[in-house]
């Protein structure tokens, strides 16, 4: 065990780096051995379907190899309700993803998001492990992908990482998510916090946005649906799934009370805008073309503004 210290100092760097990997695959390999000594054999059957790694024999039926290919599923089929329901749901998805870009970029030690940057970034959903592995390179993002399309066509590797208990993936959500909250409060340094504005914008639209989703996701438990029910569904979907999302609410009453109460030439620095001022444009700062220039020469075919 003396030797221990001497370890970890070395590898010091791959500790940090590959921290969630190694947790997830000691922890796995734990659950896996407590599968095989029976020790889920007499739980109840919601433990062992949440905690087994061999549940519902995901491994013995994954086929070796499966190409994908169009309308396996059937025919596509369109209805304008589901479609105009959809685009609520994308649109509070919208909201979301914005405010991860902007914690992105903190984590990243990048400087600010310009608004066109905002356009192509819906696709930056991973600020919790960005923030906890500090690695930001767009290589990365690349090698992941090809190991999504390799684990797509190869069935049994695909089944080997759907085995991993839901306890363990339940545990990262709580990093996270805790790291992508951190990012969203961080951003208050910038407001002045001694504003009694400020104070209130923050506690009425937190209160609001915990609040306000938790009454609507409560009656949808209890009555099978939510609380605006009508004879069309996709309007019942339009009006409840937006209420449902705790940062679609929060961030829309913030937006619209930041926006109306009290907009006199003073407030402006209460509210921080002045921080911001030089990267609304692209070219407002050199470090953008670092930090957000597109590979292989894509800026010519998709410029920032």
């Amino acid at each position: 065990m003396q030797y221990m210290p001497h370890v970890f100092h070395r590898g010091k760097h791959v500790f940090d780096r590959f921290a969630v990997i190694f947790t997830v695959v000691i922890v796995w390999i734990y659950a896996h051995l407590l599968t095989v000594g029976g020790a889920y054999n007499d739980a109840a059957p919601k433990t062992q379907a949440s905690c087994r790694t061999d549940r519902a024999g995901l491994l013995g039926a994954a086929p070796w190899i499966r190409i994908p290919y169009p309308f396996q599923w059937g025919a596509p089929s369109f209805d304008a309700g589901e479609a105009f329901a959809m685009m609520m749901a994308s649109f509070v998805a919208l909201v979301e993803v914005c405010s991860l870009c902007f914690s992105l970029f903190m984590f990243s030690s990048a400087t600010m998001v310009p608004p066109s940057i905002l356009s192509r970034g819906v696709g930056w959903q991973n600020a919790g492990l960005l923030a906890l592995t500090r690695v930001g390179s767009r290589r990365v993002v690349q090698i992941s992908a090809g190991f999504m399309i390799f684990f797509s066509i190869l069935g049994k590797f695909g089944a080997l990482f759907a085995s991993i208990p839901a306890p363990i993936i339940a545990a990262l959500y709580c990093l996270f998510f805790g790291y992508v909250g951190a990012g969203g409060l961080s951003f208050l340094q910038f407001c002045n916090l001694n504003s009694f504005r400020t104070k209130f914008i923050l506690a009425f639209s937190i209160f609001l946005g915990l609040s306000v989703p938790q009454y609507f996701n409560e009656y949808t438990l209890v009555n099978g649906y939510g609380p605006v029910h009508t004879g069309g569904r996709w309007f019942n979907d339009i009006i409840n799934v937006p209420f449902q999302s705790k940062a679609f609410v929060a961030g829309c009453l913030a937006y619209f009370l930041d926006n109306t109460l009290h907009r006199d030439a003073g407030i402006r620095k209460d509210r921080g805008k002045h921080w911001w001022d030089k990267f609304w444009s692209y070219s407002g700062d050199t470090r953008s073309q670092e930090f957000y220039s597109l590979p292989f020469n894509l800026n010519k075919y998709f410029p920032s503004v």
